[in-house]
């Protein structure tokens, strides 16, 4: 914890790294932003977007279906651990739990997993494209998140819980 109780990043983001961040964001609220300016938010289009999302990981490019998620683990591996290390409580629980220090948090994931969200959001455009035959941005921006912000969050706590007890036993031995 640092000043004010406010829990402090355990490193630094170079100004690449919060670039590649602030891309990420602004690409996804861009995404959504022109899927409700085109098609508008319906019924419709939600039950679209959720059969076209199921649709997914049997057709092409399944392959991203493994590697972006492999991808985001290992960027929650490497962060948990670095959690386990500073003794900062899980990623999840305090994105949910703890209203100090969650915008930072948050961010730190983002900036964790910025390049996977490009990447993700990039290669569903593709997808569209060569598969639907059409462009629906706020699908790309939802596959994305799914793919990349999803994994990491989820994954974070329990690596980081996992090293804590390794290095506990590691210390004790």
């Amino acid at each position: 914890m640092s000043a004010g109780g406010v829990i402090a990043l355990t490193e630094n983001p170079t100004p690449g790294q919060v670039l590649q961040a602030r891309i990420a964001v602004a690409l996804l609220v861009g995404l959504v932003a022109a899927s409700a300016i085109w098609y508008g938010v319906t019924f419709q289009g939600l039950s679209r977007l959720w059969t076209d999302l199921l649709d997914r990981p049997g057709g092409p490019m399944t392959f991203r279906f493994i590697l972006q998620p492999a991808m985001a683990a290992l960027a929650a591996f490497h962060d948990g651990l670095s959690d386990a290390r500073t003794g900062r409580p899980p990623y999840a629980w305090a994105l949910v739990r703890l209203a100090e220090g969650r915008s930072a948090r948050l961010w730190e994931g983002v900036v964790s997993t910025a390049r996977i969200l490009i990447l993700g959001a990039v290669v569903d455009v593709i997808y569209q494209a060569v598969v639907l035959k059409s462009f629906y941005p706020a699908q790309a921006a939802v596959i994305a998140i799914l793919l990349a912000f999803v994994p990491y969050a989820v994954l974070r706590g329990p690596i980081a819980r996992l090293a804590r007890l390794w290095i506990a036993r590691s210390a004790s031995a």
